[in-house]
């Protein structure tokens, strides 16, 4: 149920909303839908004002806020070169232009590497780096020491030499189903190879993934003639076997496989509902420096049990360090898996929410004995990025530390293994996205605000500014009208605990005018309605839905990470709350804060998790939202792939009334409840959430005789929610339905004018 790509990159999978100038006009539509508007009492006694197309190509500027080149200085992508220096490509000095920038002279040079080689600071090997390049024709893996890459062919890992192009197969029986280095089973699906090569190149660690004995899914490609079948190996919650992992270490030289001497592991991580995690990381495996040894994480089928072990890289040879028990989830931290092994001091660093919130431990490495706690106190280390084993000395992502701040910021710290010492690094009162130099020596710290716009400075270990590389230039961005998202903190269910969000007001807001509310959300549990703190010029379409007239809010409910360990487990096992009463008791305080907001007209939509979260708001909630969009929605995690549903809803198990424990959470249980306006949406080739979650619900409200609206769209997958057709019909339907008023009939959206 990954959240559609409108925003920063994690977790999983994010983006902006694309520009193509064409878009597919292909859907069904149920035989439902209604031509008279729905205003009724929600309306008032206030005439909806006419939308036109004029409207709709304002709304449209400020969807594409984020791909116009109207900001310079927004972001950097740096590429590391020898002695700390890196380059990146200046924005705002023209296509073929980089800057060059080297820490030990405090120096930032614009330059050419086409023409002039940066006036000789880089050498012809950092030059041809800066070039377009051609991709690899297979995904590869490549050794630290840059001569070696390995690959998969027919479910077995080979390794290519990199300078002779020699190819050599180091396994011999992998198979279909059962191969190695694979990650395919749910939603993912890769030729990428899993693996982690040891410091000195010369083994690799990887698994062979057993998927034989897995139940499948089937999709059908729409097609003139005869349809095509798609079957793939896809577990569910309940399902008796699940992907399993037999571990081992390969010896590139003597191409000999080494078994870890224990069972398999089940296809799960401390950090994601995968083994890969944050792209193409395989987390919870640590090579020993010496390549002797490798440690990892061993995570139960349900999360709640977590086992540190290391293995001997030469015999297989397993030894259990200690382990971890949770009676909900247990997970290493946000974006990183935020433990790591000290074989010189005999230690281990290890995450743990046992305290309320995530912090650091060192545990001795022979007895498995807790030593000491490391970081104390509110907020939580979200990512360790870098341990200094000389100075003892550890630098760390934190969030929710400073008082006074919004507890979502990111701020980077230094604390000792001690727990003595802890300063802070970044003292702006903003989030801070950190990149770390190869060295771990600097690093580049960019900091903004949904408000702000960014300022991205080069400083040391200490925090002391080097140089400062960018400040983001915003006035071309405001000339065309545009004008940031209102932060918002309201009250939770339980009327006392803080929650943080985001309020998009129409730019010509007319505030003796009564403007309905639309929500746009997504529950969680792994992010939130929101998303990143810093600064972004649009935010999916939130601003330019608030543009045709509606107030739009997105709100990080309970349930959310980023807080405390209870705050994330406020439903855990309840999946079907999805922060809603958050939502409605956020909503109805907005409503009496500002008073041109409409709280009789409230609407709700979103995609993936979002889109479960607005058919249920519209079930649960049928008095209070009128109009709901549901899009690519996870309606029933028993439809859903096994990790999400069990991971966060815990091991499916039967009930006394002859149901189990995921029925009560099931969308269509409580589609009969409908009493406003719902449009459904689904790709019909969807392999991320199958396109049956929706036609469950379908089947429902057939069944109630309730009226609804369907859109699938034939052969889209799961990121549909950026196409301008479905953005238009989304925009329509609120203008409609919500507003009031008549939208201007197919407007061309994304269409060149």
């Amino acid at each position: 149920m990954r959240r559609p790509a409108f925003r920063r990159a994690a977790g999983p999978g994010r983006g902006s909303i694309r520009t193509s100038s064409s878009f597919f006009n292909v859907a069904l539509h149920s035989a439902t839908l209604i031509a008279i508007a729905f205003c009724g009492a929600s309306a008032g006694a206030q005439q909806a004002p006419a939308v036109t197309a004029a409207d709709y190509a304002r709304a449209e500027r400020f969807l594409r806020q984020n791909t116009l080149p109207l900001v310079s200085g927004l972001s950097i992508q740096p590429l590391w070169l020898s002695n700390d220096r890196f380059v990146y490509r200046a924005s705002a000095t023209g296509a073929n232009q980089f800057v060059i920038v080297d820490p030990a002279r405090g120096s930032r040079v614009a330059c050419s590497p086409e023409t002039d080689r940066c006036g000789g600071a880089l050498d012809p090997r950092e030059v041809s780096r800066l070039q377009q390049g051609s991709q690899p024709r297979r995904p590869e893996s490549v050794s630290p020491d840059g001569k070696s890459a390995a690959f998969i062919r027919n479910w077995n890992l080979w390794v290519r030499d990199i300078a002779t192009g020699t190819e050599t197969q180091l396994t011999t029986d992998g198979a279909e189903n059962f191969g190695y280095a694979t990650d395919n089973a749910g939603w993912v699906r890769s030729d990428r190879p899993v693996l982690v090569w040891s410091p000195d190149s010369r083994k690799i660690a990887t698994f062979q993934q057993d998927d034989r004995p897995l139940g499948e899914m089937y999709l059908v490609r729409t097609k003139v003639g005869h349809p095509e079948l798609e079957a793939w190996k896809y577990p569910l919650p309940g399902d008796s076997v699940i992907a399993m992992i037999h571990r081992v270490v390969i010896d590139v030289g003597a191409r000999r496989v080494i078994r870890f001497q224990m069972p398999p592991d089940a296809h799960r991580s401390t950090l994601c509902d995968h083994v890969v995690c944050r792209g193409t990381e395989w987390v919870d495996v640590e090579w020993y420096p010496d390549g002797s040894r490798l440690a990892f994480v061993s995570t139960s089928r349900d999360h709640k049990h977590e086992v540190f072990r290391v293995a001997d890289a030469a015999t297989g040879a397993v030894r259990d360090v200690f382990r971890e028990d949770v009676a909900t989830q247990y997970e290493s931290g946000n974006g990183m898996a935020n433990w790591r092994v000290l074989p010189a001091t005999n230690e281990v660093i290890w995450f743990s929410e046992r305290d309320d919130w995530g912090q650091l431990y060192l545990y001795d490495l022979t007895t498995g004995r807790l030593k000491s706690k490391i970081t104390s106190g509110e907020g939580n280390v979200a990512e360790l990025l870098r341990v200094d084993n000389a100075s003892r000395t550890i630098w760390f992502v934190g969030n929710g530390k400073e008082k006074g701040r919004d507890p979502y910021f990111r701020h980077l710290y230094r604390i000792r293994l001690d727990g003595t010492g802890l300063t802070l690094l970044t003292p702006e009162d903003a989030d801070h996205s950190i990149a770390l130099a190869p060295s771990g020596r600097y690093f580049i710290d960019s900091y903004s605000r949904p408000d702000v716009a960014p300022i991205t400075l080069l400083r040391d270990l200490n925090g002391k500014t080097i140089v400062t590389l960018e400040t983001a230039d915003i006035s071309r961005l405001r000339a065309t009208g545009w004008k940031p998202p209102t932060p918002i903190i309201v009250k939770a269910r339980d009327g006392k605990t803080d929650l943080y969000g985001l309020m998009y007001l129409p730019t010509n807001l007319d505030r003796a005018r009564k403007y309905p509310i639309v929500n746009h959300i997504y529950p969680g549990p792994q992010t939130g309605s929101v998303g990143g703190r810093s600064f972004s010029p649009a935010r999916g379409d939130a601003q330019a839905l608030a543009e045709l007239g509606f107030v739009v809010v997105e709100i990080d409910g309970m349930g959310t990470p980023w807080r405390s360990k209870s705050f994330h487990d406020a439903y855990y096992g309840k999946m079907g709350d999805n922060t809603l009463p958050d939502q409605v008791a956020g909503m109805k305080e907005l409503a009496r804060r500002y008073p041109f907001i409409d709280i009789d007209r409230a609407g709700v939509y979103g995609h993936s998790g979002g889109g479960f979260a607005a058919a249920g708001a519209m079930f649960r909630y049928p008095d209070f939202f009128k109009v709901g969009i549901s899009e690519a929605g996870n309606h029933d995690q028993r439809e859903y792939e096994d990790d999400w549903g069990e991971r966060y809803q815990g091991l499916l198990v039967p009930t006394p009334d002859g149901g189990d424990s995921y029925a009560a959470e099931a969308n269509q249980m409580y589609a009969k409840n409908l009493k406003g306006k719902l449009l459904l949406a689904h790709g019909t080739m969807d392999n991320n959430v199958p396109p049956y979650n929706t036609l469950l619900v379908v089947d429902a409200l057939i069944s109630a005789n309730k009226d609804f609206d369907l859109l699938l769209l034939p052969n889209r997958t799961h990121g549909f929610a950026n196409e301008s057709y479905m953005v238009r019909r989304r925009w329509d339907y609120f203008v409609k339905n919500l507003l009031g008023a008549e939208p201007p009939r197919e407007y061309p959206l994304g269409a060149a004018r």
